[in-house]
């Protein structure tokens, strides 16, 4: 039997809300059909923002929301989104499908999209192809209240008062996308970007996230944070950073020339996807160690603000795209990647999955008016309770471990933390494909508790359609048996329960 002791006196971190963070691209259809629709389109909307996506993601807690990318961002020129929807300027997105974007969605309807959202806004820079002066502009005309040539700009354009822009990303994947630049390069752009990426008197301080590495590639952490740290800067500069981002996707197939389908795969498949997200645990470590060297307070943040499984598109799609569906395999995925963050509290401040709605691992599916909630979107619902929790000591043991080819996964994974009232929340993922296991829960303080539970389970290659749209939904767990303070379950195969105990 598997037991977890969890001790409720030995708390090791502060877990973010923005660890919970998601990301919306000006790709396929995350903004255009999936945010924002026409005011006029007949799907209900507020100021064109989708009521029903917006509803579904304030039940969920979205806190934070980065955009406009990716790799669009560094082709962004905000000048073009701003003003009457006529005059703005259209554009094709060579990045993604070829398509025209016509810039209908801009900076005023991003940040009216937060105002309902009620989330922190994380918006990202153009470093690839735009300059000093066009990234000062943009943070002076966000955040700037006094008199100004781009205050005065936004005034006209129908916002009197600034925003709160709470991160701002200098750059996007600069290795690649964002102008294949080498580490020293990008590190001295950064520095020199970031100095007009101003804190006005008036404004709220803004965190700057600097563009750190594509999953392993430790001389690119190295290099970036060698370059940012040198002479000359202040003592107490970091860097000049608030964080350094890290993006890491979970390619399930043979490579990502073949990533494989989001529905119709073998447990072989399930278990390769569950091998590479528990790799996240890793890449914290590795890119976290070289981040003490400077940094040892752990002042900047880890910021993985792109993550999550990167199947083939579906069948018929533009392959730009990236339309792909959403299984209790993203699920999982999800579930064991959340623990990892939660349990790396002190180093990672914030973390973005990719992306959404429409794209990639994505919490909403729309299709015209209809629109479904995925097993994604479930989890992040059931794991909103960590959010500005403290995370708890917590020992699972007693726990099987599959062997797949090279993967080696524990059979259960788990995290804990506890709310401001007291109450513990315990997410625990069971990794297998077919069995089912017994766990004991004990706590250190014996006493008899109140407990609820729900369950996300189903076949691995279970899923909503907009013909099923709850074929897998979060259900109540009724197999908790309490005795003396200590807590006794059996978790199905392929599932996650969210415990909430008092």
């Amino acid at each position: 039997m598997a037991k977890l002791v969890i001790n409720e006196n030995k708390t090791e971190g502060h877990i973010n809300p923005e660890i919970y963070g998601h990301f919306s691209e000006h790709l396929g259809r995350c903004i255009y059909e999936g945010l924002y629709v026409k005011e006029d389109s007949g799907i209900p909307n507020v100021n064109g923002m989708r009521t029903d996506v917006v509803e579904a993601l304030k039940e969920m807690q979205i806190p934070v929301l980065r955009w406009p990318g990716g790799c669009f961002a560094d082709e962004y020129h905000w000048k073009d989104g701003i003003g009457p929807k006529e005059n703005r300027k259209k554009m094709i997105n060579t990045h993604w499908g070829g398509v025209v974007e016509d810039n209908s969605f801009g900076t005023h309807e991003f940040f009216e999209l937060c105002r309902q959202l009620g989330c922190k806004t994380y918006v990202n820079g153009n470093v690839g192809s735009g300059t000093v002066q066009e990234m000062s502009e943009w943070v002076e005309y966000m955040t700037f209240e006094g008199v100004s040539p781009m205050a005065d700009l936004r005034k006209k354009n129908g916002h009197e008062k600034a925003w709160k822009v709470d991160y701002f990303g200098v750059g996007n994947e600069n290795w690649g996308c964002g102008g294949n630049m080498t580490p020293e390069y990008y590190g001295n752009l950064y520095r020199r970007y970031q100095t007009y990426v101003r804190h006005y008197q008036d404004s709220a301080p803004i965190q700057k996230i600097c563009g750190g590495p594509n999953a392993g590639d430790d001389n690119w952490t190295k290099k970036v944070l060698e370059t940012c740290f040198a002479s000359p800067a202040p003592e107490d500069a970091h860097g000049f950073m608030d964080g350094l981002s890290m993006h890491y996707y979970t390619v399930p197939g043979e490579s990502w020339m073949n990533k494989g389908s989001a529905t119709e795969f073998t447990t072989d498949g399930w278990y390769q996807a569950l091998g590479k997200a528990l790799h996240m645990d890793d890449l914290i470590k590795k890119h976290g160690a070289i981040l003490d060297q400077y940094d040892p307070e752990k002042k900047i943040g880890l910021i993985v603000d792109e993550w999550g499984n990167w199947h083939e598109v579906e069948p018929g799609t533009n392959p730009g795209f990236l339309y792909q569906q959403n299984t209790m395999r993203d699920a999982l995925v999800a579930a064991v990647t959340l623990n990892i963050f939660n349990k790396h509290c002190d180093r990672v401040k914030m973390a973005c999955i990719a992306q959404l709605i429409n794209v990639l691992q994505s919490v909403i599916l729309t299709e015209g008016e209809k629109m479904i909630l995925t097993p994604t979107y479930h989890i992040f619902h059931m794991y909103k309770y960590h959010q500005d929790a403290e995370l708890l000591h917590s020992d699972l043991t007693g726990v099987d471990t599959i062997q797949n080819g090279e993967f080696s996964i524990p059979a259960l994974q788990e995290s804990v933390s506890v709310q401001k009232d007291g109450t513990i929340t315990v997410t625990l993922a069971n990794l297998s494909a077919e069995q089912s296991y017994p766990v004991e829960i004990a706590l250190t303080e014996k006493k008899n508790r109140t407990v609820s539970a729900k369950i996300l389970t189903g076949a691995m290659n279970a899923h909503n359609t907009f013909e099923e749209p709850d074929a897998v939904k979060e259900e109540s767990f009724e197999g908790v048996a309490e005795k003396d303070g200590t807590l006794s379950l059996e978790i199905p195969a392929c599932s996650v329960i969210c415990l909430r105990i008092s």
